[in-house]
């Protein structure tokens, strides 16, 4: 069976299996296969048994294999011993059996499986360099068997039961144990004591590997040499039938009952076999057909008709009871296959390499195996598109034209290319689609489908063709939209032609298909199937069915079924619905699930060979679906779910807790608040199984069901937690509630001790606090005094400050009235002056004028004299000093500073500067400097050069800044 199928076809999921269904001896049943890749362990798997949880166990070659249907985990030995033997007590107690080494593994508080050896309760060469190959469970005591010795463990005690010879390996059936000894016959283990059974020498030293109940309260005894012998409880003798040479060429190594009808047998060279009572072999599964390995060292038959395989490397599981059997070509003889049909006795697979036939002789009811060798019929060879069974004939359509196919050969009975479909007219019409158009046959006189013509006026590509109630013919283009054509009555021709897209409301063009849905014709696309309106000749929604669809309402082909049940494939995606109650449509998609992916996308076939078989094309091979199987259900019991392990997730996973279905609360402490909780349900057969949880504290509903098996949760808060989950199996039967109880305990400052000092804290808290209240009360009166004596000395000191300013104001205003008046009295000075000059200049004036009695003027040593007193009075620097002494006080030292500024200035300078800081006219300044006022603005302009004052720069606003 190729790894990469994924089976997810469920049936049977009872635990308690009313009826065992039939084996099939046709193709081979679905193989699970573990590889060591994938439980990470060791080649060699020697025992296996499973526990009342429904965990499976194997004893691997590097130790204890455990198998939750999700998880594999290893646990190794003390020693890293082969683990050869295991055995469940259904009681929590996984026993265990290695070199040298035997005890029982059991889960401690936490779910941690924990190895106890039982060796030191025996005597230590009993056990020396000896194997423990077979562990029984036989009620309140366990049976360890070695080559050596057989123990019996209870109640604490170990009894060793020794043999005169060698032992091979003690085997159980119907409550009773039987063991070979090397040389000396079959012994059966009897209250505690070992009995040769009377005729066993009959089997010789072919060395007995299987015992296995049989009909009538008799023992099917399987030995590695001579085959299958029968014990009636008096006698052995030897079971001669079909299977028994294959057993001994390919040497037998173990054996299982299977329902109490079947008997699988593991061997050495070629994988298992599988016989009914009457000795026939109804299936042969070895390597080539599925198994990883062809020697079998291990069987164990599960409650589900599980058939578990331990092999030399890996581990496969066998569901015997499928409804699916498949048969696949492993050697890539005839490709792809796009069609299959059974006819007279004979499976034909139409491929694209030809049309290849086998002989066909399985029988419902029959029970030998069914074996194919499949034959390329000659002149097939191309890609074949259908098969088509026709009133008794069957008619291949291939890219080369059309053949009628008898037995091995083939008669060609049209040329016209690519024969994709034939549809019946009418009782003795047919029409074919082709890569050109449409093709018509009638019935000849023998009954046999001879090429009548091909329609004129209409040569599109016709993929898919339909006639509907009014006669019209529908045809969906391989590549673009929907033809409906009206054929004249002698079928000859088409009279009119109509084309169909989306502007008729369909949702396009492209990939539109057409079929007949109980009696409708319905036209497929990616958005939904739609229906015609004729009176409105455009195109609708079938919403109705789309609805009940669901997902599968973009399905691009539906093929009839039985009655009225059709297939619906969507983008490799199989369902079978169910149309035969009215106004209500069923749909199963989870129980073919298995043939997702594996048929020939937009050539899917499926082709029905009685009333319950279906004959399904996949790539490589076919696939025998029994509808019966799928019908007769029997009442479904989920396990329950199982939780496998708590881990911290907060930095790096952790492990917490394993198999944690553990009736005591788990208590994490608040470090472990991030938690990630994983759960499975051991449940063996492919299936969709969904998980839905609840997380009682945290969580406000039931999540969505999903295909998770894991959950995490993040930043609990410290309470009490109550996880609940449960599994749905295909969408069908729900499991009971597992649940899981657990506290997130508060973190360190939360916790009691903490609480404790939190109140001795309190207290002496508030002790500390009152003392240091009364402290700072007494504090702050001292501070409110000694502020209050700050306040009223800093009022104190503004009030002084406020009297010294006032009294410097009233200072500043005295010497600024003081200074005003210094200036009214220096302008009044200087005006004093001014008009002194201008006086004496005036007299000096008039006395020029001035003449004697006789009218003669004064002579000039008269004039001169006077004016010379004149001169005296107008250049006094009495007048001078004086106004420059209060020039000073009231201009700060005028002339001082411009004497240091400017040393280059003399005297007349300084009166200049004086005069102009003074804002005094030329005129008044020509008559204080007693000269005339163009003297005024030379020495102006001499002035200015002095002082460096740029043109631009007024000559008295830059006195009066100095």
């Amino acid at each position: 069976m190729r790894k990469a199928i994924h089976f997810l076809f469920c049936f049977l999921l009872s635990i308690n299996i009313l009826s065992a269904a039939d084996i099939k001896s046709i193709g081979v049943p679905y193989v699970q296969n573990y590889t060591k890749a994938q439980y990470q362990a060791g080649n060699q798997n020697w025992a296996i048994t499973r526990d009342e949880r429904g965990i499976m166990y194997f004893g691997n070659a590097e130790g204890l294999l455990a198998y939750d249907g999700s998880y594999f985990q290893l646990h190794t030995m003390p020693n890293g011993q082969i683990v050869r033997s295991v055995a469940a007590d259904g009681k929590g107690k996984i026993y265990t059996g290695s070199f040298g080494e035997f005890g029982y593994w059991e889960t401690d508080k936490l779910g941690f499986l924990r190895y106890h050896s039982l060796v030191a309760l025996v005597n230590s060469t009993d056990l020396a360099k000896e194997e423990i190959w077979k562990i029984y469970v036989d009620n309140d005591r366990v049976i360890f068997q070695s080559f050596g010795s057989i123990l019996i463990y209870s109640k604490g005690h170990v009894k060793v039961i020794k043999g005169a010879k060698p032992f091979l390996f003690l085997l159980k059936s119907n409550n009773r144990y039987f063991v070979e000894q090397v040389d000396a016959g079959l012994f059966e283990l009897k209250n505690n004591k070992l009995e040769l059974l009377p005729g066993s020498s009959i089997l010789g030293n072919s060395g007995v590997l299987s015992v296995l109940p049989f009909t009538n309260n008799q023992f099917l005894i399987g030995t590695a040499k001579n085959g299958l012998f029968i014990y009636d409880g008096a006698i052995i003798k030897p079971w001669n039938n079909q299977a028994n040479d294959f057993l001994k060429t390919f040497q037998l190594n173990n054996g299982a009952a299977i329902s109490g009808k079947y008997f699988a047998y593991g061997t050495i060279l070629n994988g298992v076999f599988i016989i009914d009572a009457a000795g026939n072999i109804v299936q042969h599964i070895n390597k080539a057909s599925g198994l990883q390995n062809n020697t079998v060292l291990s069987l164990y038959t599960d409650a589900e008709q599980n058939l578990w395989t331990g092999l030399d490397n890996g581990i496969d599981r066998i569901e015997l009871n499928s409804p699916l059997y498949f048969y696949f070509d492993k050697t890539g003889r005839f490709g792809t296959v796009y069609s299959s049909i059974i006819f007279n006795g004979k499976i034909y697979l139409g491929t694209n390499q030809g049309l290849f036939y086998s002989e066909w002789t399985h029988q419902s009811t029959g029970r030998s195996l069914q074996t194919f060798d499949f034959k390329l019929i000659p002149g097939s060879q191309g890609q074949v598109w259908d098969l088509s069974l026709q009133d008794g004939r069957l008619l291949c359509g291939h890219n080369n034209g059309t053949y009628q196919v008898n037995s091995g050969s083939i008669n060609k009975i049209s040329a016209q290319s690519g024969g994709w479909i034939i549809k019946k007219l009418n009782d003795d019409k047919l029409i074919q689609g082709t890569y050109t158009g449409l093709v018509i046959y009638r019935k000849d006189a023998g009954g046999n489908w001879v090429f009548s013509h091909k329609i004129q006026g209409f040569n599109e590509p016709s993929r898919y063709v339909e006639q509907d109630s009014k006669g019209q013919i529908w045809v969906s283009h391989a590549y673009k939209g929907i033809y409906q054509l009206t054929l004249s009555e002698d079928l000859q021709r088409v009279i009119k032609t109509k084309y169909y897209d989306q502007n008729q409301g369909l949702p396009g063009s492209y990939n539109i298909g057409v079929f007949n849905l109980d009696n409708r014709i319905v036209f497929s696309s990616d958005a939904g199937f739609y229906i015609y309106d004729d009176i409105a000749d455009r195109f609708e929604k079938y919403t109705q069915l789309n609805k009940k669809l669901g997902s599968f309402a973009s399905s691009g082909k539906v093929i009839p079924a039985i009655a009225k049940k059709y297939w619906f494939i969507n983008k490799g995606r199989v369902s079978l619905a169910d149309l035969s109650v009215s106004g209500k449509l069923s749909i199963d998609s989870n129980r073919f699930s298995i043939l997702n992916g594996q048929m020939v996308q937009h050539y899917e076939n499926i082709s029905l060979i009685n009333n319950s078989i279906y004959l399904i094309s996949v790539d490589d091979g076919f696939v025998i679906l029994n509808d019966e199987d799928i019908r007769n259900k029997i009442n479904i019991k989920v396990p329950q779910v199982l939780i496998r392990k708590v881990e911290n997730i907060t930095d790096k996973a952790q492990m917490i807790a394993a198999d944690a279905g553990i009736e005591q609360e788990l208590e994490l402490p608040y470090s472990q608040n991030n938690i990630r909780i994983s759960f499975t349900l051991p449940y063996y057969r492919q299936a969709k199984v969904k998980f839905q949880y609840f997380l009682e504290g945290y969580s406000k509903q039931w999540s969505d069901w999903t295909a998770q098996s894991v959950k995490d949760f993040t930043n609990l808060n410290n309470r009490h937690y109550e996880f609940r989950v449960r599994a749905k199996i295909n969408d069908e039967a729900i499991s009971k509630i597992t649940t899981l109880k657990f506290e997130i305990l508060p973190p360190w400052y939360l916790s009691r001790v903490a609480m404790i000092f939190y109140v001795v804290l309190i207290v002496l808290g508030y002790y500390a606090i009152r003392y240091y209240y009364r402290f700072k009360l007494s504090e702050h009166q001292l501070q409110i005094q000694g502020q209050l004596q700050r306040e009223k000395e800093d009022f104190l000191q503004r009030e002084a400050l406020a009297n010294e300013q006032h009294r410097i104001t009233i200072k500043n205003e005295q010497l600024q009235a003081d200074l005003e008046s210094k200036n009214r009295e220096l302008a009044n000075s200087a005006m004093n002056i001014v008009y002194k000059n201008e006086l004496l200049q005036k007299i000096s004036d008039e006395i020029r004028k001035f003449k004697d009695s006789v009218g003669k003027s004064l002579s000039d040593d008269q004039l001169k004299k006077i004016n010379k007193v004149i001169e005296e009075g107008m250049t006094d620097e009495r007048d001078w000093n004086i106004f420059e002494t209060s020039f000073n006080e009231a201009h700060e030292n005028f002339f001082k500073k411009l004497k240091h500024d400017y040393p280059e200035l003399v005297p007349n300078d300084l009166k200049l500067c004086a005069y102009l800081r003074m804002n005094m006219s030329s005129k008044e300044m020509a008559s204080l400097l007693n000269i005339s006022l163009r003297g005024v603005e030379i020495r102006r302009y001499r002035l200015r050069k002095k002082l460096n004052l740029h043109h631009d720069k007024n000559l008295t606003e830059f006195l009066m800044e100095v």
